[in-house]
């Protein structure tokens, strides 16, 4: 994870706010189990898988605007405000 100095707003919230991140992460595990959110993390493996990235690879998979997936390095992934 990043440094304390390089967490956007978000992490950092949850960071000082432990109450609140934890409400938030029994939220999220709550979704995840919801039909919706389980065809979502399906579909998002399956990419993954067929683009060869592990856990902890450097690359994230990336949307493009013709509603494909590539590989791509995670910093310039995130770091675009929309997609490419």
């Amino acid at each position: 994870m990043k440094n304390s100095a390089t967490k956007g707003k978000t992490a950092k919230y949850y960071a000082e706010n432990p109450e609140a991140n934890q409400k938030r992460l029994k939220q999220q595990s709550k979704y995840n189990k919801t039909e919706k959110g389980l065809e979502l993390r399906v579909e998002a493996n399956k990419g993954r898988r067929k683009l060869g990235l592990k856990k902890g690879d450097v690359r994230d998979a990336s949307h493009t605007k013709s509603g494909g997936v590539v590989a791509e390095h995670r910093s310039k992934n995130r770091a675009r405000k929309g997609l490419k």
